[in-house]
Parts: C-alpha cells; structure tokens; sequence
C-alpha cells in the first residue's frame, strides 16, 4: 500500500517560527550521528531528509507547539534550537545535539512529540467497478468549532486505492496544544480521481469522546454525478 503522510493544508503554523539549518549533523546519546539536510518539496512543503549509510529518507514537516517536527510512518523527528529527539523505526529514542563533537544537553527539547494524539480507524466503501489507477483516499482531521467559517485542517492523509481492499486502514497525529478548550475535531474522508470526487462520508465522525481519541469506522459513499 502506497502510504504517505502529507503536511498540513492551509493551516498556520502557530509557534513554529523555527528554521533548522539546511545541512545539519547531529551528535546522539548513544554514540552515533545522524545527517540532515532542509529544503521545500516540489509544491513547496517543507521537508527533512534524513541520510542513512545506502539511503535518504524524506519526512515531511507537521505541526508542532513548539519547534519543528518531521515524521514518516515509522520515523520521527523534532527539533528545537540546537536539540534533536529522534525515533526511530524500532522504537528507539535518541537525544541529539547539533555538532559533530561535544557533550550532550541533559534534557531533551521543551515540547516532544509527547504532546502528539493518535487520531486513527479504517475506511471503508463499496464500489460494485475498479477504481481509477489514480483514484485517492484522503482523511482529514478538522477543528470545525467556528460557526460560518470553513473547518481548520489539523492533519491530512492521503492514501493510493486503486487494487487495494474495500477496508483501509489509516492512523495521523495531531498536536494537542493546538486544540483549544471549544475545539471540536472531526474526522472526514474520500475518495478523489481527477480532482473529482467519487466517494465521500455522509455522517459526522467526532474524533474525540471524552477527550479521548475514538477508533472509527468510516463509511463511504458514492457521490452523484451532476447530469
């Protein structure tokens, strides 16, 4: 399955004036290093890329409170002033300073990805034909607590559907101290092909109950065709 995590959409980055230095070296607290390097994707997004031994990973940038934050489906990475908290795809945290050589700062940086919710569930929809080679699913996380203006987008996701199953599942994150105390965040999500859309949610899915995230099972359906 083609999964990728995409950066906010017409979202202010609120507090998150930070801009890490174009190609940067960090020193961890486990004796090893770890290369990066900044610069803006095709459209225009920003965007890490993490360089291993045989490879280079790209994370995209999300929100954050505080610094700035990298993340694929298995890594994570966050940066504020000079510090760095790595995860990595085995579950493992490093705590980096920026530089070749010199000691490690005791603490890790003020905001870490700690502060991120899980927002996750599975898609599913029925379509009696195959969908478009191109054909998309696309999950959005929104705050849609003010009355007559359009939702905010906290998170995006978007997945490739064609010859997958009628189930998919997905998982995004969002940063908590984005929320406010009147937030109400929804779940909405479907399927686009040629900047069309096929299919799309009819029911309101709340993202949380009892300030805690809920698993959901969306529904599509088929959206009509204006004749």
């Amino acid at each position: 399955m083609n999964l990728r995590l995409l950066p906010l959409l017409c979202l202010p980055f609120a507090a998150l004036a930070e801009n890490p230095v174009p190609h940067s070296t960090y020193t961890c607290d486990d004796g090893s290093r770890i290369k990066l390097s900044f610069s803006p994707a095709a459209d225009g997004r920003p965007q890490a890329q993490l360089h291993l031994a045989d490879t280079t990973l790209t994370l995209p940038r999300v929100p954050a409170a505080v610094g700035a934050f990298y993340r694929n489906e298995t890594i994570r990475l966050h940066i504020q002033d000079e510090q760095a908290v790595f995860d990595d795809a085995h579950g493992t945290t490093r705590h980096c300073l920026l530089g070749a050589n010199g000691p490690l700062a005791a603490s890790p940086p003020a905001a870490t990805p700690s502060s991120l919710v899980e927002i996750s569930g599975q898609i599913t929809y029925h379509s009696r034909r195959p969908l478009p080679a191109d054909a998309e699913l696309i999950i959005r996380v929104q705050d849609v607590s003010r009355a007559g203006t359009r939702p905010r987008t906290l998170a995006e996701q978007r997945i490739a559907v064609a010859g997958q199953p009628l189930t998919v599942p997905f998982a995004t994150n969002i940063d908590r101290d984005l929320l406010g105390k009147k937030s109400r965040v929804t779940i909405s999500a479907g399927i686009e092909s040629a900047g069309q859309l096929l299919f799309a949610n009819r029911k309101t899915y709340p993202a949380f109950s009892d300030q805690q995230a809920k698993y959901h099972t969306i529904e599509l359906q088929r959206v009509a065709r204006a004749k």
